[in-house]
């Protein structure tokens, strides 16, 4: 029997916290690819990040055996993907890797809202689904009503959902006959020229970065000289071999199987997720559809509480930018903050990792400027401008019109909450486009929203209204003209570039009043007075005035004239005027800090 006919490649689909990688560590532990000593909570998720918050950031792949039935050894890939809406183009690179995919979904919570975008993405390739119902040994499980939603979502038969439970181990063994008999073998020709996709690199400090491939076509040795498609780079294949807990070298991989390749590549920039891997003697006509570049979507500024550790942070970036390609930086400078570097995200979630993983891998204490995204300006010369930063942004008697990038949200939730959640989404410029009953518990509702206003704290109020209770994913959908203008913050009409934001027309003057407020609570008073403003070009919308620190002059005068009083006053004003010119505002770091955290 063909080698190939043995290979199962699968990945497994599910929500944030329903289970996917404890019911990965089961099939690890029933398929014996893990040894009880080396067993321990969730097996591929390497960081320490991902296991405090329970979250996949990196995709994994392992490879496992399985003797199945028919007195046969099978081969099972498992390609772990993250959950989380920010990686979606991960996602999509490790569906594009498999044949089928193992729908996880939690009984106790139902299907929510990125489930389904990732199933979407599973259908368009293709993929023979295996629907399981997690947890089923919990008491609040309620495996009838969700065997419903599963069956009215992918149309399969109620009897095809498999109960099982990554805790206790039900259903392990049903799950592995199932992917052996539901899922097909992968296609492909041996004995055509070699052609693998990337799915993930990851970066090792000895071997540099190595590129984890679904081989497609053909085959592959030791030693053959490789070619990336879309960077046109060409490397010698140093290592080859399949993924378990350790990586372990063969001398040929062939079509059909999933594994890695080192090729002494020292910046993971160059290997790029998507991209199409083949051989330069006998190269494959073209490339595996679906390639993309990454594009961050949210820009913050980076700036390192104390300037001296600024070649120390331009270190740290680097070094995990080796291991995460998705983020980009560039130098920066502000005057009220110094040297710093300007980021590119690809969501919030990302942005708060890269900050977590700064301060606990590289002690790094850093200062996060008010995160923005990306918009474009034309001006009046039909030029276009990207603006990641407000001050990109051309004075406003060159410009013509701004666009700004949107998105299209789906939220799933209960009915009680409609109410709210509209009106949020509605607060936050959104547009609702359609309501949809998928059963009288769950409603979904679909919004164009500004991906600016999601940004902040969108999904910390939604999951605050909901109680919980609402699964949000957004896809971009491009951009759309806008009303958007500048807001700077002078303090004694000095601008402080480090609180200037693009906002929309209607929300300006709210937020400067907000900042203006906090301003006045977080600055420590001066001998003189503070103005704090808030501005839009040259027009004042908001102002906050801190008052002097005085010191009683008129103390050593008792009883007598009013006009010696008044002679001294009149001499500490002349003082304070002085003052007031040549005084200049220090603002403390956690006074930043803690104006961004406005909402």
């Amino acid at each position: 029997m063909h080698p190939m006919k043995l290979i199962r490649n699968f990945c497994v689909i599910a929500h944030i916290d329903h289970g996917k990688s404890t019911l990965s560590d089961r099939l690890l532990e029933t398929t014996k690819t893990i040894s009880a000593r080396e067993m321990k909570n969730q097996a591929l998720d390497s960081m320490d990040l991902e296991r405090e918050r329970g979250i996949t950031i990196k995709s994994h792949a392992i490879q496992m055996y399985h003797d199945y039935k028919d007195g046969k050894k099978y081969t099972f890939n498992l390609i772990d993907t993250p959950g989380h809406v920010d990686f979606s183009y991960e996602v999509s690179r490790s569906i594009a890797a498999c044949e089928g995919a193992l729908l996880l979904v939690d009984a106790s919570q139902g299907i929510q809202a990125q489930t389904i975008s990732n199933l979407y993405l599973a259908i368009e390739h293709d993929l023979e689904i295996i629907p399981i119902l997690n947890k089923v040994d919990m008491e609040s499980a309620m495996v009838e009503e969700v065997t419903d939603q599963v069956v009215d979502l992918i149309g399969c038969a109620p009897e095809d959902v498999i109960l099982a439970s990554g805790k206790t181990g039900i259903g392990v063994d049903q799950i592995l006959d199932a992917i052996v008999e539901r899922i097909p073998a992968p296609k492909g020709d041996p004995n055509a020229p070699f052609q693998g996709l990337i799915f993930d690199s990851v970066f090792n400090s000895f071997r540099g970065a190595i590129a984890y491939m679904r081989i497609m076509n053909g085959s592959v040795k030791k030693g053959d000289m490789v070619r990336f498609m879309n960077t046109g780079m060409e490397y010698e294949a140093n290592e080859i071999g399949i993924l378990q807990l350790n990586q372990i070298e063969k001398k040929e991989l062939s079509a059909g199987n999933v594994g890695y390749m080192i090729t002494g590549i020292k910046e993971s920039k160059e290997i790029k997720v998507g991209d199409t891997i083949t051989t330069v003697e006998n190269p494959c006509t073209e490339a595996i559809q679906g390639f993309e570049d990454v594009k961050p979507m949210v820009f913050a500024g980076i700036f390192p509480v104390d300037n001296d550790d600024f070649e120390d942070l331009r270190d740290s970036l680097e070094k995990l930018q080796l291991n995460d390609a998705s983020l980009t930086f560039e130098p920066e400078s502000s005057a009220a903050l110094g040297f710093g570097f300007r980021c590119g995200f690809l969501g919030m979630l990302h942005l708060e990792i890269i900050q977590e993983r700064l301060s606990r891998e590289f002690d790094q204490e850093v200062i996060t400027t008010v995160p923005n995204v990306s918009y474009k300006a034309f001006t009046r010369k039909g030029e276009m401008l990207t603006i990641n930063t407000p001050s990109d942004l051309p004075d406003p008697t060159l410009m013509d019109y701004v666009e700004e990038p949107y998105i299209d949200a789906q939220i799933i939730t209960k009915p009680d909450y409609i109410g709210g959640i509209m009106s949020l989404c509605l607060d936050k410029r959104g547009i609702l486009k359609k309501q949809i009953y998928l059963t009288p518990e769950r409603v979904e509702l679909s919004f164009d929203l500004p991906l600016a206003e999601i940004v902040f704290d969108f999904y910390d109020r939604l999951k605050s209204i909901s109680r919980g209770y609402a699964s949000f994913d957004y896809a971009p959908i491009g951009y759309r003209r806008s009303d958007l203008v500048k807001m700077d913050i002078l303090l004694n009409g000095d601008m402080v570039d480090a609180l200037s934001a693009l906002v929309h027309k209607t929300k300006a003057e709210a937020l400067g009043r907000k900042i203006c407020k906090k301003l006045k609570e977080l600055l420590p008073r001066q001998q003189f007075v503070i103005a704090i403003q808030a501005s839009i070009g040259a027009k004042i919308i908001a102002r906050e005035t801190i008052s002097a620190m005085r010191k009683d002059v008129t103390a050593k005068c008792y009883g007598g004239d009013i006009t010696r009083k008044r002679k001294l006053l009149e001499k500490q004003k002349k003082g304070k005027k002085r003052m007031r010119q040549v005084g200049n505002i220090d603002v403390p770091q956690r006074a930043f800090l803690d104006v961004l955290k406005l909402d």
